[in-house]
């Protein structure tokens, strides 16, 4: 849906992950094979990570001051069981990381935590269109962003808002 540029490091993958599903078409690039291993997700895994999926939306609607698009479990429930490391090298540099790299959440866990210290898990947002919600990274000055892309979604909401005076 949207043309603006992915988010910078690990949010890309979170980013990614919400825009697994396309909400105006309900097309699901989970439902196929390499949807999954993109994530490395097992088909048997998939309510699970659809959950977090749909949980991580909301934050990212919250971010931008909408309201939910529909009940989920927690975010913080969801990324509980995901346990961090924090991770030095012989330098003294230090990367927070994954306990276990393969669960999905753990990952996303990981990226959340490294965003909240370099200050941009706030500018992760989804966009206030009902009929899309795809999650975007607001670049604007003033952090203000409400649409995935003003050529679509924001030229939708303006022209509704000029059919109702």
């Amino acid at each position: 849906m949207s043309e603006r540029s992915p988010a910078p490091g690990g949010l890309e993958l979170v980013q990614s992950l919400v825009n697994t599903l396309d909400i105006e078409s309900g097309a699901d690039s989970l439902d196929t094979v390499e949807g999954r291993a993109r994530f490395g997700v097992a088909e048997a895994d998939l309510a699970g990570v659809r959950e977090l999926r749909e949980s991580l939306r909301v934050a990212l609607l919250a971010h931008a001051g909408h309201v939910p698009h529909r009940v989920v479990t927690p975010l913080g429930d969801l990324l509980a069981a995901a346990p961090l490391l924090v991770r030095v090298d012989a330098g003294g540099s230090a990367v927070l990381g994954a306990v276990d790299e393969v669960p999905l959440a753990s990952r996303v866990a990981a990226a959340i935590a490294q965003a909240l210290v370099e200050g941009t898990w706030m500018r992760l947002k989804a966009c206030e269109a009902v009929d899309c919600h795809w999650a975007y990274y607001d670049r604007s000055p003033a952090g203000r962003g409400r649409w995935c892309s003003m050529q679509v979604c924001g030229a939708r909401a303006k022209m509704r808002r000029y059919r109702a005076k």
